[in-house]
């Protein structure tokens, strides 16, 4: 009978758990994305630092 009590609290201290986790993982994802600044306006960061044209082999 007490068991289901113990369940009960353990799930929720993990979910407590899981919830302060995220919130780490946001505030970190946050500073990075402050520390990288903003990028020029109108390019595409995939695609920065590619020329138009064709591009070179691999051999070159």
């Amino acid at each position: 009978m007490g068991r289901q009590g113990a369940d009960k609290r353990n799930k929720e201290r993990a979910r407590q758990q899981k919830q302060k986790d995220k919130a780490s993982v946001r505030n970190e994802r946050k500073k990075e994305k402050e520390m990288r600044g903003d990028r020029p306006d109108g390019e595409d960061p995939d695609i920065s630092g590619i020329v138009p044209g064709p591009q070179p082999t691999v051999e070159e």
